[in-house]
């Protein structure tokens, strides 16, 4: 059972979920209640908590606050809010603060099933591969989680080589709904990688590419490729194909006979 702190002013509303929702038929109890972000805070120092569901407007500190704080910490407690209010500004700082969902409250009861059904799917997977990082699957069942880690990591993949100018770890754990510890792991587990390395392969792969092209300068593929710094971008270059950008091009032109 995974422990879930619910956080929300509104004494109804928390008591009800709390006592009439099925929570350990989808594998979690109720490790408290909270009725703002300070009493959760103050909880979550004394306890062992894997998720809050957390309301957003709270009096003394709110839900936006709330995550903000646990994100500044690095906490690893997946947060999900649970509002009455659809307005987008709150889903963008929820979204910046490592959120994992955002469920309005007249949401179907199956709604917030399906949520939290994900969230431990999620939970299971960072709880297995810490547990026994090297253990292999069984017979029965590494076929399936196989394929499953093959669709993660093409959807990854793809995803660097569409954003390789500003892409980060965080933007595609969010994006296979993971944490960025265990996709960094599960990453290097499946392609012999780091995260970082693959990046840069695709960046200066597309740095050939466009020194190719005369019409580009080395200040516009450093700036093309993400780089705030053209000698940042001259420096990596060199490090990995063991020449400048300057000297790749005229070797180039030499290729050509021009």
């Amino acid at each position: 059972m995974y422990k879930l702190l619910f956080v929300d002013d509104e004494y109804e509303i928390r008591s009800g979920l709390c006592r009439f929702f099925p929570w350990d038929e989808i594998g979690f109890e109720i490790a408290g209640q909270a009725e703002n972000g300070k009493q959760a805070l103050e909880f979550l120092q004394k306890h062992t908590v894997d998720v809050v569901l957390c309301d957003i407007k709270m009096p003394v500190m709110n839900g936006i606050e709330l995550a903000e704080e646990l994100y500044k910490q690095k906490s690893k407690i997946k947060i999900i809010f649970f509002s009455g209010h659809r307005e987008f500004e709150y889903a963008q700082k929820a979204l910046s603060f490592g959120v994992k969902s955002y469920v309005v409250k007249s949401t179907k009861f199956s709604e917030l099933v399906h949520v939290f059904e994900k969230v431990k799917d999620e939970l299971d997977q960072e709880t297995y591969t810490m547990e026994v990082p090297d253990k292999e699957p069984t017979a029965e069942d590494s076929e399936e989680v196989q394929n499953y880690y093959d669709r993660v990591i093409l959807a990854i993949k793809s995803h660097i080589r569409e954003h390789y100018r500003d892409v980060e770890l965080d933007d595609v754990a969010r994006l296979v709904h993971m944490h960025p510890n265990y996709v960094s792991k599960l990453f290097k587990k499946q392609t012999g990688q780091n995260f970082s390395d693959y990046l840069l392969d695709v960046r200066m792969e597309k740095a050939v590419e466009l020194l190719k092209d005369v019409r580009h300068r080395a200040s516009d593929v450093s700036a093309l490729l993400g780089y705030t710094n053209v000698k940042n971008f001259t420096r990596r270059f060199k490090s990995y194909y063991g020449k400048s950008p300057r000297a790749f091009r005229t070797n180039e032109s030499v290729k050509r006979g021009e």
